[in-house]
Order: C-alpha cells, then structure tokens, then sequence
C-alpha cells in the first residue's frame, strides 16, 4: 500500500462495538444495548468522521415519524439512507444545486418500508448529480472521500453510504443502482452490495421508458445482506419472484459458472482486475464448481445503446425536473457532465427508437443473458478506484465522458435485463484498495447468489476497516 495514503475506520469504544448487523440484533434481543444507544454510538461516530470523508449532506436528529419501534424485525439497528429518497421532513437533494431545498412532505415507497422493518436513520449521505455517475463528487456537497484511502473516491452514486459502513459509522446502508451504483461502491470500499432483481423491493415509481433501477443495501459481511432481505421479503413478499428466504450459509449444490472479462466493445481492463477475476474463477474450481469461458452476454451494440438511454434520462432530468424535483428546480445550475449526457442522447435523437427496442427487447428476454450457466462472474470495475478528481465535477465533461464509460462497463447489463448481481470485495490493488468482483444470476435467483457469496466469504474473509 502506498505510505501517503490515510485510513478512515471509526472508534469501537461505545455501544456499536464491533458488532455487525446480526449480531447487533442479537444483542438487543438480550437487552445488552438499547436502540437509543446504539443510535447516539451511530451519530457520533458519524460525526467524527465527517470532516474527513463528507458522506453526509444532513443530519436527522430525532427517530423520524413513522419509524417502528416495537416488535419490527430489524428494531434498533442505526442506518443512513442516500439522499436521492425522500424523508418526511428533510430536504431531498439528489446531489444538485439545481434542487431546491425543501423538506419533503412524505416519505418514499422504500424509505417508508425501510422504517417499517425498524431501521432508524441517522443522516442522508451523498451521491453524484442525480445518480449519474460513478464517483460522489458534487458542486453541492463537494467531494466524499474513500475511507481506505482518503485522497480516492468511494465510488457512485451510493458513495456516502459505502463510506460510513466501510468506516464502521453503520452495519447496513441504502443504496439504488440505476447502473452499478450499489456495486461499483461496494466493489470501491470492501463491501458487499447485491442489486436485487428488478420488483424485488419497494422501487422508484417508474416514469421512463426501460425501467433500470432498483433499491437495496450495502453491508460489511454476506449474513447481514442476508438478513436485510430476509426481513424485506417476509415485510414486502413478491409473489411473482421466486423466494429468497432465509438464507444463513452455502448450498450443497454445485454450480456452472460462466467467466467473463471481456466488456462490450473490447475496452480497457487492468491486468490486476484479470488476475483477481481468474484468482476467483480459481478459488469455485477448488470449491466443486464447475468454471466455463463465456463470451460477454450482450453484443457490441449494447454499450452505445446503454449510453444513448443514460444520456436520455439526463435530460429528463434538465427539461421534466419540475415535475420531479419540485417547482424551485433550476436546470441552469445542473453541472456540466450532466449536460453533456443530454447532449449525447439529444445528437443520436435519431438512433433512440431503435436503442428503446433493444434495451426492451432484453429487459424482457433476460434468461438469454446466461445460456447454460448457472452463475456468471464478471469485473465489477475496469480499475482500482481512482484518485478523487478524476469523475469530478470539473473534468473536461466529454473526457469524464470517456473516464467513466471505461470504467463500469461491466454493469449496466443487469439493470437492463433487470437480472441480480451481487459485488464481493475479493481482491485487493497493488496500492492497498479493495476491488470487487460481481456475480450475476437469472431473473429472481438472489438465494443463489447469497449461498455462493457464503462459500466464498468463508473460503476467502476478505479485510475490513469497520472496529
């Protein structure tokens, strides 16, 4: 690891401890600890970190209405939720200075379902202009730092949650991933961070044209993933999916697991990201599984397709954010990568008919994607996180254009096809930082991935900075 770069863990001297989720929950089942605890331990800790990382864009001072306190699943346990959901009560920011800052009258759909199950928020944290892209780095919030290497980003748009559970601030946090924005932070700071199938969960209420994006969690070990979803399906069951369950270790089966490294087009990836994905690959051999070279799932037309549609709901954005931001919006003030997004789908206007039919096409048709594999394994990221300022906001917009679309070509397939993919911090980059690799599974088999992320956590722990 390099000697100039500083670690960001919180002190485990209060009532959090060293305590996961899970055994957290345990701990209040025998009173050791009492939710109010455990919530002033949450807040200071995350006050004690914010200079260093600035993860947090406010702070909610009290347990918000609606929160239930008595016989909820998850009762007691501190959290934080990304600042793209609505709190009754506290303003929703969606990383822009285009916003305007007004407290929001009622909860999300999963914000809502997130303080059924019991989980108390502390603060909302930051994430990129509108989710975009895959570093957290605004003009409103400034840049949020990795807690693994302060001068490296956390990754997007769920940065500010992946750094206070990296730094051990909270067991589990909120993310959404529109296009690896659950992964690509936990792939960046050491965690594990499964984006669910699409109507998994309460969802953002979809008013576009291919519905890519899903809520969840990101959590420091494979039984608190578990847990969440555990308790999410029992609260929210979605009859039309297979059941996830109660899933608390590996499954006997053994699996066919395709090995993909090759991204769409052809696009750059680290030798270190190879080998880790080839080290993994390995280490299912040596478990029973059976491990087969496939081809990338999607052609090359996929990649100018994914763009295109990303570049559409940039603009929507700018032109419709009245309607979804409130009448205070000002797309003035939006930042330059975001224009440059809306620029790329506003100059191939003419192409769009033809990329909503085959971004539609596969959402529909997501079995395709796997063949005769049970599993396949994939890169999460091109590289090891960058350097904070290298997707910040005041980059050339078309050179972070260009940054980015190298960097996370690997996850928008699952967003599309609406499949699962979980990222499991397997490896680590010459320079000390963790790096990911993803695991995706056919529409509605999250069990699956959860058993085999079972396997590999006991087969290879992985480090960790939380106390």
């Amino acid at each position: 690891m390099s000697g100039t770069a500083v670690r960001v863990g919180a002190d485990a001297d209060d009532a959090l401890g060293r305590d996961d989720l899970v055994g957290l929950l345990e701990r209040l089942a025998r009173r050791e600890v009492s939710a109010a605890e455990l919530r002033a331990a949450a807040t200071a800790r995350a006050r004690g970190v914010q200079p260093q990382l600035n993860a947090v864009t406010c702070w909610v001072v009290e347990p918000p209405a609606g929160l239930a306190t008595e016989d909820a699943p998850l009762s007691g346990v501190p959290t934080v939720f990304k600042d793209n959901e609505a709190l009754a009560g506290y303003v929703t920011s969606h990383g822009s200075l285009a916003v305007n800052a007004v407290p929001a009258v009622t909860s999300s759909p999963w914000v809502a379902h997130a303080l059924r199950l019991g989980l108390s928020p502390v603060a909302k944290t930051a994430l990129s202009e509108f989710g975009l892209t895959a570093t957290t780095e605004t003009r409103r919030n400034g840049a949020t730092s990795n807690p693994w290497d302060l001068a490296r980003s956390p990754g997007g748009s769920s940065g500010g949650s992946a750094a206070l559970v990296a730094a051990g601030v909270v067991p589990l946090a909120h993310g959404n991933d529109g296009g690896g924005s659950i992964r690509i932070p936990a792939s960046c700071c050491g965690l594990v961070g499964l984006k669910p199938t699409r109507g998994r969960l309460p969802d953002i209420v979809s008013r576009v044209p291919v519905d890519i994006t899903v809520q969840g969690v990101l959590t420091r070990t494979v039984r608190d993933t578990a847990r969440y979803y555990a308790e999410a399906e029992a609260a929210h069951p979605a009859p039309e999916l297979p059941p996830i369950g109660r899933v608390e270790g590996p499954s006997a089966a053994r699996l066919r697991v395709g090995v993909v490294t090759v991204p769409p087009m052809g696009l750059p990836v680290s030798d270190e990201v190879v080998a880790l994905v080839s080290t993994t690959a390995d280490l299912l051999a040596g478990l029973g599984h059976e491990i087969v070279e496939v081809p990338h799932p999607v052609d090359d037309s996929f990649g100018p397709d994914f763009l295109r549609y990303w570049g559409l709901l940039a603009g929507l954005a700018r032109t419709l954010g009245r309607l979804e931001f409130g009448q205070g919006f000002d797309a003035s003030r939006v930042e330059p990568f975001t224009r440059e997004l809306a620029a790329v789908s506003r100059e191939q206007a003419a192409l769009l008919p033809g990329t909503l039919r085959r971004l539609r096409a596969l959402a529909r048709d997501h079995e395709s994607a796997y063949g005769s594999c049970d599993v396949v394994l994939f890169p999460v990221l091109a590289h090891e996180p960058p350097l904070l300022g290298y997707l910040g906001p005041d980059v050339d917009p078309r050179t972070h254009l260009l940054r980015v679309l190298r960097y996370v070509s690997f996850t928008p397939l699952q967003n599309v096809s609406g499949s699962p993919a979980i990222s499991l911090p397997l490896g680590t980059s010459a320079n000390g930082l963790p790096m990911g690799v993803q695991l995706a599974a056919p529409f509605g088999h999250e069990r699956r991935l959860l058993e085999l992320a079972f396997e590999l956590e006991a087969a290879a722990p992985w480090p960790s900075l939380a106390p």
